[in-house]
């Protein structure tokens, strides 16, 4: 059964969880402007926790294909003053920093986040791992290829799913080194990969979990697997999530990492009542 050691609380991973996605940035793909402002942050993230949020995952900076890059010092402002302000109002909240720089990761810590989200697994910050040892919070290990600059420019993989998985291999091997305990791992849908290639990974997603022993994540709330697959928006693609949800439980994954709380969870329940967990 897995479990995360997060600064002295226990989060249990035996039965899947939910992580809310709160991105305090103005141009994320999906909800970008929307929490901007400290009531906006309180408002969703109490409607999130509410709904049966395990944790909630704070970014300040977008990660889609081709954004801007944030100044360093702006991506702390933005993630501080959110987990500041959310653990003043629900200081219970497990809070996740969704960073790839050390310095934010860090700073995020010391204001009161317990998890360390990292979309690069330390390839854009060499910093980062050594940091995170230090910290000595669990770790979301996420494979991407390229930069979110110009990592959907025609991915290439010989085949997608041994590659994705012998380089987490690799990088579980790298945090052991140093001496981080508590990994979570994450294929990484829509980050350098086709359409073709994240329904491969879903669909051989148990691998991850079965040959690491590790927790695995499933991040694929309104992604383009979905909605550029449908021929719709992100706006549209609640639905499409909610079934690609189920094949991620049914796949093995621990966490799913959404921007709908309260249909993930739904999504878990009815999962648990399939695998007579009542």
């Amino acid at each position: 059964m897995f479990s995360l050691s997060c600064r002295g609380r226990l989060l249990d991973l035996s039965h899947p969880v939910v992580m809310g996605i709160l991105n305090v940035t103005p141009d994320s793909f999906y909800d970008g402007g929307r929490y901007t402002e400290s009531d906006a942050w309180l408002q969703q993230a109490e409607k999130m926790l509410s709904e049966g949020a395990a944790m909630l995952d704070i970014g300040g900076a977008s990660s889609r294909p081709g954004a801007i890059d944030v100044e360093e010092k702006e991506e702390i402002r933005r993630v501080t003053s959110a987990i500041g302000t959310i653990l003043n109002r629900f200081p219970e909240t497990l809070i996740s920093v969704d960073t790839w720089r050390a310095s934010v990761a860090k700073a995020a810590v010391n204001t009161g986040a317990v998890i360390v989200n990292d979309i690069s697994a330390g390839r854009l910050d060499p910093l980062m791992y050594e940091t995170v040892a230090a910290l000595d919070v669990p770790y979301i290990l996420m494979h991407m290829k390229g930069t979110p600059a110009d990592m959907q420019q025609k991915p290439v993989y010989e085949n997608v799913v041994t590659e994705v998985l012998d380089f987490i291999i690799a990088e579980v091997q790298r945090l052991r080194m140093l001496g981080i305990r508590d990994i979570v791992v994450d294929p990484g849908f829509g980050f350098g990969k086709t359409i073709a290639h994240n329904f491969e990974l879903l669909k051989n997603m148990h691998v991850f979990g079965r040959v690491t022993g590790l927790p695995v994540l499933a991040g694929l709330s309104r992604k383009s697997m979905t909605y550029k697959f449908l021929g719709i928006s992100p706006d549209q693609a609640l639905n499409g999530t909610t079934a690609l949800n189920m094949v991620a439980l049914q796949q093995g994954a621990s966490i799913l990492r959404v921007h709908d709380v309260r249909e993930a969870v739904q999504v878990v329940q009815l999962w648990g009542m399939m695998n007579d967990e009542r």
